[in-house]
C-alpha cells in the first residue's frame, strides 16, 4: 500500500486549500471568531507568516511563509482544525467558550434542551465509517491541498486567487466587498487597490468542486 508523503522545505511559501466535509455548508463564516482564535493560538505556539487568507462558507485558501527551522505545516493545520472542531461543538452544545477556551465539554446537555440539531451535530452524524472508527469530528475533509510556490509569478497568481475567490464564487461583486479576506489588510497597506481588477489564469487551486467554467475551460477568473 502506497503512503502519501508531503515534501518538507524550510522557509517555503505554500498555498493551501482546506475544505469542510460537506460542500455548501456555512460553518466557517458562521463561526469565524472560533476559526480566528484557532489560527491565533496555533501561530502563537508554532509561528508562520500569513501572506494571504480568505475564508468562504465551506472552504478557505491561505498562502503562508514558514519559518526556516520548522516547515511542518501538516501539524499546524491539524491543530487549527482540531481546535476549531472542538470549540464549535462546545459552543453549539450550549457550553460557553471563552477567548482561551478554558472550558470542559458537558455531554449531559442534549439537543432536546437546545431545540434542534446544529450543523456540527449533523456533520458528526453523517461522518464516514472510517471517521467514526477514529472518532473524528466529521467537520473537515481529511486531507487538504497544498502547493509549494515556485517563483514570483506563481506567488502572485496564488495571492491574487486568494483575493478574488469570493468574486469567483459569486459571493461578492468586488474582492474588497467580502469581509473574510486578508485583502483588507493589503488594501490598508497600499499593496492592492480597493477595486482589484480581474484576469484569467491557468491552473488548479484545490477547489472542492469546480464550477462549470473551470470544468469546461480549466481556467479561473481573477
Amino acid at each position: 500500500m502506497s503512503r502519501y508523503r508531503r515534501p518538507r522545505r524550510s522557509a517555503a511559501h505554500v498555498f493551501f486549500t482546506v475544505c469542510l466535509a460537506r460542500h455548501g455548508a456555512r460553518l466557517l463564516v458562521d463561526e469565524i471568531d472560533i476559526l480566528r482564535e484557532a489560527v491565533a493560538v496555533t501561530r502563537k505556539r508554532r509561528p508562520f507568516a500569513i501572506d494571504a487568507w480568505v475564508v468562504l462558507p465551506d472552504h478557505m485558501h491561505a498562502l503562508w511563509t514558514l519559518p526556516e527551522d520548522d516547515a511542518n505545516y501538516s501539524d499546524r493545520w491539524g491543530a487549527i482544525k482540531a481546535r476549531f472542531s472542538k470549540f464549535v461543538r462546545l459552543k453549539q452544545a450550549g457550553v460557553p467558550v471563552g477567548p482561551n477556551g478554558k472550558v470542559g465539554y458537558k455531554p449531559t446537555l442534549r439537543k432536546a434542551e437546545r431545540g434542534g440539531m446544529t450543523e456540527a451535530e449533523r456533520l458528526w452524524r453523517i461522518r464516514s465509517a472510517s471517521k467514526r472508527g477514529k472518532q473524528e469530528a466529521g467537520i473537515w475533509q481529511r486531507r487538504f491541498w497544498e502547493h509549494h510556490i515556485r517563483d514570483r509569478a506563481d506567488y502572485e497568481a496564488h495571492l491574487h486567487y486568494c483575493w478574488a475567490d469570493p468574486v469567483q464564487h459569486g459571493l461578492a461583486a468586488r474582492a474588497a466587498d467580502w469581509p473574510y479576506s486578508s485583502i483588507h489588510r493589503d488594501i490598508a497597506a497600499g499593496l492592492v487597490d480597493s477595486d482589484f481588477a480581474t484576469q484569467v489564469i491557468e491552473g488548479s487551486f484545490g477547489e472542492m468542486k469546480a464550477d462549470a467554467h473551470i470544468a469546461e475551460t480549466g481556467r479561473v477568473a481573477l
